[in-house]
């Protein structure tokens, strides 16, 4: 199918917001709830480290698929938790009445700062992809990964990390690995949940070159 690649805009937010409630219907984010993955979506709009790009389908106009991540995620959180916690604490407000004991990984999920052992030190943070149902297996995801390292790469990154599912998530587990992502290290969340950690280092990189805007 033909799509088109552009950087991620307010008019987008809400098919972006229904494209991971369908993609992730199950997952914690989606749980809490669209104001909330309204307000996770825009933040990536708001920070000048933000990072993020969406796939317009050429014929519709729709929106199939989008990527978001912050070129730094360290300095990245710490602003967007100054600036943002009452917005998020309101659009997840309905989710905690519901589950009061999902506060503290709701902090964990939204504010996830990424490795900070040292080895990832000028690495971007692919923090969320997401891709139609309908769509799904004709390059999108691909095309995604593509803009966002490329854009990664041309603000001076030395690379790319994520995190993904180890048990049932074959297919994503070798999507990424397709792309040239290599598998660094495993954990297990406090809650139990088993992840992988992937990274993609891009060659002759120099990680001086990372600017974290607004730091």
């Amino acid at each position: 199918m033909n799509f088109d690649i552009l950087r991620i805009q307010s008019q987008y937010l809400k098919q972006v917001v229904d494209i991971h409630i369908k993609a992730f219907p199950e997952f914690f984010l989606t749980f809490l709830g669209p104001a909330f993955l309204r307000q996770f979506y825009k933040s990536f709009m708001e920070d000048n480290a933000g990072i993020g790009f969406v796939a317009i389908d050429i014929q519709t106009k729709q929106v199939i698929g989008a990527v978001v991540g912050p070129l730094a995620p360290q300095g990245y959180f710490k602003r967007l938790l100054k600036r943002k916690w009452w917005a998020f604490c309101m659009a997840s407000l309905a989710a905690v009445i519901k589950k009061p004991n999902v506060i503290g990984r709701l902090f964990r999920a939204v504010f996830y700062r990424g490795d900070t052992s040292g080895h990832a030190e000028g690495l971007a943070l692919l923090s969320s992809i997401a891709v139609s149902p309908d769509v799904q297996t004709k390059g999108i995801g691909a095309a995604l990964v593509h803009a966002f390292t490329k854009e990664v790469k041309q603000r001076g990154g030395k690379g790319v990390f994520l995190t993904t599912d180890t048990d049932n998530n074959y297919k994503v587990n070798r999507f990424y690995q397709r792309l040239g992502f290599s598998l660094d290290s495993s954990y297990t969340t406090p809650e139990g949940r088993k992840m992988n950690h992937y990274t993609l280092i891009f060659s002759g990189s120099d990680s001086r070159k990372v600017q974290p805007h607004g730091e």
